[in-house]
């Protein structure tokens, strides 16, 4: 056999065993009939590459259900112990870093507050490879073994593998992360917008599930926003709209931290939220020592203060007309607002939202939109980023991936 046709045939096995391990881990367990019919594959070919996942500790056979008439089919299902992921949220208000298991359930979370140390990159490298050393030992695990890393920031992400990161509410400007990180990370080491990665992930594992396109919009400090589609084979993020925060509503509006005036995110970025509330007439100092919990103190407050409350309510809208802007652009089937500040927000403007959506967007095309809440929790940020190292190891059926650079 030629070494030409050697490399042929391993491209083939690598991609059957790609295309089946994934249909597994996203769509949950399958039988393997189900895997032959969502293939196209033989069943020869499906047995024999079931048969090497089962070997290799990726798959295990996971319990039964009844056919039409014939035999019960096994199920298949992804090993959680197989290996782990760490994921990273670098946020302008903490960082924190969370252990998934092989499935991306939770085994461990680390958060750092930031006001004291700043944004500066070194910094901000040193708090990532503390936390990324402390959740391994939180659970046993050496960080050397990992599958991977994955890092969601606040910004664009040029020149890859490098990750040289754009990241103007940061202060950043072509800041080499990934190069820094590397130097003490000994696993593959993925950098990407936490836009793009939590929009992944909440096609993955939350409120995008089904969806045939989902714009997943992230609200904190700051404001982005990623479109995602729901392919068949392997639903996720197919482009980004990462800078939604820094489109116009509003001519000669408030002046906004990327310099221009009037954007989205000078009236729903929490820190715009909480500094309109201070500048109404009739509010009350918050007391919370942060950020995330003055917001949440400005939400409890709603019920009986009037200044919170016509302040919740014009995000509300705010945030509608945004959502508006991009079903008219992009015709989405679901908006899921996700984030913090979403998560904080949403008992007291998801109505007004959704109102103003009603009003703003095309009616053709908002009547065919659900608004929801993103359902991932508070490690919503980090899982995303952790789907960055799973979608390599998906790419080569499960075998360890080659440490980049």
């Amino acid at each position: 056999m030629t070494r030409a046709v050697q490399q042929t045939t391993r491209d083939l096995r690598r991609h059957n065993r790609a295309t089946l391990l994934s249909h597994i881990y996203l769509h949950g367990p399958a039988s393997r009939l189900e895997l032959m019919h969502a293939s196209g594959l033989s069943s020869a070919t499906v047995s024999n590459v079931v048969s090497d996942l089962i070997h290799d500790g990726v798959v295990a056979e996971a319990g039964s259900v009844d056919s039409d008439g014939g035999r019960p089919r096994t199920l298949l299902r992804v090993r959680p112990d197989f290996g782990y992921f760490a994921g990273v949220d670098i946020g302008e208000t903490h960082i924190q870093v969370g252990l998934f298991d092989g499935v991306l359930d939770t085994a461990a979370t680390a958060t750092y507050p930031i006001a004291a140390t700043g944004l500066e990159p070194e910094p901000v490298a040193r708090l990532v490879l503390t936390g990324i050393e402390k959740v391994a030992a939180a659970v046993g695990v050496d960080p050397a073994s990992l599958l991977g890393v994955g890092i969601g920031v606040p910004g664009a992400v040029r020149s890859q593998p490098r990750g040289l990161v754009h990241a103007p509410t940061l202060g950043w400007s072509a800041v080499p992360l990934a190069d820094m990180l590397r130097r003490e990370v000994p696993v593959p080491l993925f950098v990407d917008n936490c836009a793009r990665t939590l929009g992944q992930a909440e096609m993955w594992r939350g409120a995008g599930r089904g969806a045939r396109q989902a714009i997943v919009a992230l609200l904190a400090v700051g404001v982005g926003a990623a479109l995602a589609s729901g392919t068949a084979s392997l639903p996720g993020v197919s482009s980004a709209v990462s800078e939604w925060g820094h489109t116009v509503i509003q001519m000669g509006g408030r002046p906004c931290r990327c310099g221009s005036r009037g954007c989205l995110e000078a009236y729903v970025g929490a820190e715009a939220i909480l500094e309109s509330y201070r500048g109404t007439a009739g509010s009350e100092p918050l007391t919370a020592a942060d950020t995330e919990s003055r917001l949440a103190e400005l939400v409890a407050r709603a019920d009986t203060s009037a200044a919170a409350a016509q302040v919740l309510a014009a995000t509300g809208e705010y945030v509608g007309i945004g959502i508006a802007n991009l079903v008219n652009l992009l015709s989405p089937d679901r908006v899921v607002l996700s984030g913090w500040a979403s998560a904080t927000l949403a008992p007291a403007i998801m109505p007004a939202v959704r109102d103003a959506v009603r009003r703003h967007a095309l009616s053709y095309m908002s009547s065919e939109t659900t608004i929801e809440l993103g359902q991932l929790g508070a490690e919503a940020v980090a899982l995303g980023a952790a789907t960055l190292p799973v979608l390599q190891v998906l790419s080569t059926g499960g075998r360890p991936v080659p440490r980049a650079g």
